[in-house]
């Protein structure tokens, strides 16, 4: 391959765009808590660069702050059935689920980082209406459903069990976790790759919270697998890998897969030429497991980092603003990457040092990175320039 910028194009070297230490914290089972997605010292590190009005992180807390999943008046809206379709039609409490983990979440980073006790109080508000209420989720997205709002869910409940000592209900949580969700994103997906990419980090996320350690192994291995087959390296060879035991073998068949790319480039995404939504989906998913388990001690950036990296980079490059060859989706992209290169931007180039001009510059456009509205939210303050 040869890049121009970190641009990739056949026939010649490889991109610019493309670990550490688990922090400490209290033990349970073998896991770090709280551990998924941020941890305390993260946490500290944030505090601290907030109260002393430090940029980005100020202008990204009062982002948090100022949004409606902040907000003391928002009242939780849980059900017993979720039921979600394609494109979520129909949509019977699919938004009000992510939307109510994302705000479950958003108080609980607010309580850490504020120490102001309402936060806390709302968080547990809406954690226990859920769990007091939810027992299914039905239609042809309920896996994926279960996916987004179950990586949300154990952030924000790893954060209240562990750092605020009045919570009746977190038992209950966990019981909503392992039987209502873990199930459905337990047994993997042959849909486009970001599907089981966030089913994982929910398996994975919620095997922390219940300190699962068989459980959290069985799915980190199915995550790397799914990695592999999701972000192609020219070291896979002429073809992507295919995920173990299944999906498309035949060379057509690959290709059909990839929607319909037959030319292959370090950080291509099975879902570049669907839409750079869905392959930020992924990459975002790709991400926060790497993150989590960075905490958990278990560091996964030697085996996914590159591909992570490279993907980042090759997106970010059309994602501002260059035209897409002839050879990449028929020259034809659909972009909206969306706020999801903070956290591999950090690990990758802030911790360990490498070169993301692109990334760093989309990145540091998109600053402070805000929420999708499915399963990422507030990454400029919990990620950007964070050591921990």
């Amino acid at each position: 391959m040869s890049v121009t910028d970190g641009i990739q194009v056949p026939n010649g070297p490889d991109s610019p765009d493309g670990g550490a230490n688990g922090p400490s914290g209290s033990q349970s089972g073998g896991f770090v808590h709280p551990g998924v997605l941020v941890s305390r010292p993260q946490l500290d590190f944030v505090r601290g660069k907030v109260e002393a009005g430090e940029q980005p992180w100020k202008a990204a807390y009062d982002q948090m702050i100022k949004s409606p999943y902040a907000s003391p008046r928002r009242v939780p809206r849980p059900r017993a059935e979720v039921e979600c379709g394609s494109h979520s039609n129909p949509d019977h409490g699919c938004r009000d689920e992510r939307e109510d983990a994302i705000a479950a979440y958003t108080n609980a980073l607010a309580w850490y980082l504020s120490k102001d006790e309402r936060y806390a109080a709302k968080a547990i508000e809406i954690m226990d209406a859920w769990s007091g209420r939810i027992a299914r989720h039905t239609n042809s997205n309920a896996p994926l459903q279960a996916g987004w709002a179950g990586s949300v869910w154990p952030r924000a409940a790893e954060l209240i069990r562990h750092t605020y000592s009045r919570w009746s209900g977190a038992d209950r949580f966990a019981g909503m976790l392992r039987t209502v969700y873990l199930p459905q994103v337990a047994v993997g997906s042959s849909a486009n790759g970001n599907w089981e990419l966030s089913m994982m980090e929910a398996a994975i996320g919620i095997s922390v919270f219940l300190d699962d350690r068989d459980a959290y192994d069985e799915f980190v291995d199915r995550y790397l697998d799914r990695v592999r087959a999701f972000i192609y390296l020219k070291s896979d060879g002429d073809l992507p890998k295919t995920v173990s035991g299944g999906g498309a073998q035949s060379r057509s068949g690959i290709i059909n897969y990839w929607q319909g790319q037959s030319t292959f480039v370090d950080g291509l995404s099975q879902e570049t030429c669907r839409d750079f939504v869905h392959t930020g989906y992924g990459i975002a998913a790709i991400a926060h497991v790497a993150e989590t388990s960075r905490i958990q001690g278990r560091d996964l950036y030697p085996q996914v980092g590159e591909r992570l990296r490279k993907a980042l980079g090759f997106h970010s490059v059309y994602q501002r603003g260059e035209p897409a060859p002839s050879w990449l989706c028929n020259g034809k992209l659909n972009l909206g990457l969306g706020p999801v290169t903070e956290i591999g931007f950090n690990a990758m180039s802030n911790r360990l040092g490498e070169r993301m001009p692109n990334t760093q510059a989309l990145t540091e456009r998109q600053r402070p990175a805000g929420s999708n509205n499915l399963f990422v939210a507030w990454e400029t303050l919990t990620h950007a320039g964070n050591p921990s």
